[in-house]
């Protein structure tokens, strides 16, 4: 099996029963390129490793610092067995290339909901950006994860002039029943950045809605929000 090169994953393509979200630190721009690189020559100078891997993609974070990796799998244990017969051999070309790459965490998800943000019906645009909002909860509790994604989908309702610069949200549930992280697409860095500053402009209006959203029981701190560009997408060639 060889490898397809890409920008950017499908979300929401069909088959996948797990998403695994990591990420490494590295410490310069400088070493994010050079990270990248080497996962690229890493990855094409293997073979495939399993049809159960249905995409591996890679961005760059906008802090000049982390990596973010996400990957679309058949199950968890597919991941399992990666792990035990292929990751480390791979990690390893890859740390040789840049040293002290610092790993800092792994989640496993599933995609529970996705949505458009915002623009003309059918439209396609490109995302020239992925916002990764990252929220926990006191305890597992699935109903718990679920209750609180479709809060945030009659929030978004709620804002009568969201961002034009939004293109969709993708809702993921941690399989331990703790998290929920949205992969959101937007057209630009700076088109997250003003909706950000700009209130009433469709994250996080004062509504009743989104006060739900922000003060639903059980969740912990407002979350982390990071930015990051598309560097890598891998696949499977054969089945494209």
């Amino acid at each position: 099996m060889s490898v397809r090169i890409d920008t950017l994953p499908r979300i929401t393509r069909p088959g996948v029963g797990a998403v695994l979200v990591s990420t490494w630190r590295v410490g310069t721009p400088e070493r994010q390129r050079a990270a990248v690189d080497a996962i690229r020559e890493t990855w094409e100078g293997a073979p495939w490793p399993t049809g159960d891997l249905l995409s591996y993609s890679v961005y760059t974070g906008t802090d000049g610092d982390t990596l973010l990796h996400y990957s679309q799998w058949r199950d968890v244990a597919a991941y399992d067995t990666f792990v035990q017969v292929h990751r480390d051999g791979r990690n390893a070309r890859i740390d040789a290339a840049v040293p002290g790459i610092q790993r800092v965490a792994l989640n496993k998800y599933e995609l529970y909901r996705s949505g458009g943000l915002a623009g003309e019906a059918g439209e396609a645009r490109a995302p020239g950006a992925i916002v990764i909002v990252d929220v926990e909860f006191d305890g597992p509790d699935a109903a718990r994860q679920r209750a609180w994604v479709d809060a945030v989908f009659e929030a978004l309702e709620s804002d009568e002039k969201p961002h034009p610069g939004g293109i969709s949200g993708h809702f993921h549930v941690s399989l331990d029943g703790t998290r929920v992280l949205n992969y959101a697409e937007w057209e630009s860095e700076q088109a997250h950045i003003e909706a950000l500053a700009g209130p009433g402009e469709g994250i996080g209006t004062a509504t009743p809605e989104w006060h739900r959203v922000q003060n639903f029981p059980g969740l912990t701190g407002g979350g982390s929000v990071k930015r990051y560009l598309p560097a890598l997408s891998l696949s499977d060639a054969g089945r494209h």
